[in-house]
């Protein structure tokens, strides 16, 4: 299994876990997980919902701070903060030995701020002020006020995981506020050496609902349109990193680079498999290649470890990639229409997950 792990570093991808739970750092398995190869953690409100109101790990921390008067948002912070810093310490000799490209922990701005510009700003900052550690990367979703932000956070020199990315032309907007940030520091006489950043491209829910659509097709009579089931998803991705090719060979990017400007790696987001018919790795295994990175959940990961292919594959077959989206317009489905409204809801489904945890951590409180 760990040489399946070593073999997928030498292709060039990373492996990141999309999992965060004070017990898995307080075990151990953390540490045993990055030993094994894992080289980054990413978490989300939904994760963190679910790590916080569902395993024991948080009771005393939580009665400590209750007892103490804090607020349910001063007690979540607290809680997520931690985690993160001792999170970031586990993978600290990962982020040293690779020289800054991995040993991450992201954890999100609070997602009510996806429409203000200036509060993700200043959230980013008094976040990434508040953990303290060089390999932390602060969550911004890459919605229409978020790109400001991004380009003003980099520019600070705060390292960037930008999320809730669906589409090839919101990850455009993306890949020009990472390089527009690092022009604004090094206009400034900042290093640009130590400023990361991955731009998170959300996979598996895009053939969720461009199956949905292709089904009611296919069931109206059009038997014609099954073959493009379970390939959006995957051609998405493709065309993404094809365009990150081209933006990390342009001159522009090169002269970043000469100012030891790292690339912005495309990070493969929602890449457990949904439906059931398709295999558990099909996110995994059909998106290797050098310079990116997929965050998995355990049992995707553990799924990889036992029956994972190892090839590179992001660029394979590109150009079936691209006339794949042109057989979908020809059935009428607008991937873009389809991408915006994912956006919207992720935006929606983090909010609603942050929303939850504060109730139910203000329920734990009045437990007590």
């Amino acid at each position: 299994m760990i040489e399946r792990m070593q073999r997928l570093a030498v292709a060039g991808q990373s492996f990141w876990l999309d999992y965060i739970r004070r017990g898995l750092i307080a075990s151990g398995e953390l540490e045993a997980l990055v030993e094994a190869g894992i080289t980054g953690v990413t978490s989300n409100p939904t994760i963190l919902h679910k790590a916080i109101t569902q395993s024991d790990d948080y009771t005393a921390a939580l009665h400590k701070l209750s007892e103490a008067g804090k607020s349910d948002s001063e007690i979540y912070e607290t809680l997520a903060t931690d985690d993160i810093r001792q999170a970031a310490d586990v993978l600290k000799p990962v982020y040293e030995r690779t020289n800054g490209l991995d040993g991450y922990v992201s954890l999100e701005v609070d997602p009510a701020l996806s429409s203000d510009t200036q509060g993700t700003i200043d959230e980013a900052k008094r976040l990434f002020a508040r953990i303290d550690r060089p390999n932390v990367m602060i969550k911004i979703p890459g919605t229409e006020a978020g790109l400001p932000a991004i380009r003003a956070v980099i520019a600070s020199g705060i390292n960037v995981n930008v999320t809730l990315i669906f589409s090839c032309s919101v990850y455009e907007g993306v890949m020009d506020a990472y390089l527009s940030g690092l022009e604004d520091r090094r206009a400034s006489g900042g290093d640009l050496s130590r400023v990361a950043s991955v731009a998170s491209f959300f996979v598996s829910r895009v053939d969720g609902k461009v199956d949905k659509l292709l089904q009611e097709r296919i069931d109206a009579g059009a038997a014609e349109l099954k073959p493009l089931l379970g390939k959006s998803a995957i051609a998405n991705a493709k065309v993404a990193y094809r365009y990150y090719q081209e933006v990390t060979r342009s001159d522009r990017f090169k002269s970043l680079s000469a100012a030891g400007a790292q690339t912005q790696r495309p990070l493969w987001a929602s890449t457990s498999t949904k439906d059931p018919a398709y295999p558990d790795t099909l996110y995994v295994d059909n998106l290797i290649g050098p310079d990116t990175v997929n965050t998995l959940p355990p049992a995707t990961y553990n799924a990889f470890l036992d029956h994972g292919v190892v090839a590179r594959t992001i660029d394979d077959q590109l150009e079936l990639a691209q006339q794949h989206f042109t057989e979908l317009a020809k059935a009428g489905i607008d991937i873009d229409q389809i991408t915006a409204a994912l956006r919207s809801e992720g935006v929606d489904s983090f909010a609603k997950s942050f929303d939850t945890l504060m109730s139910d951590l203000r329920a734990s409180m009045a437990a007590t």
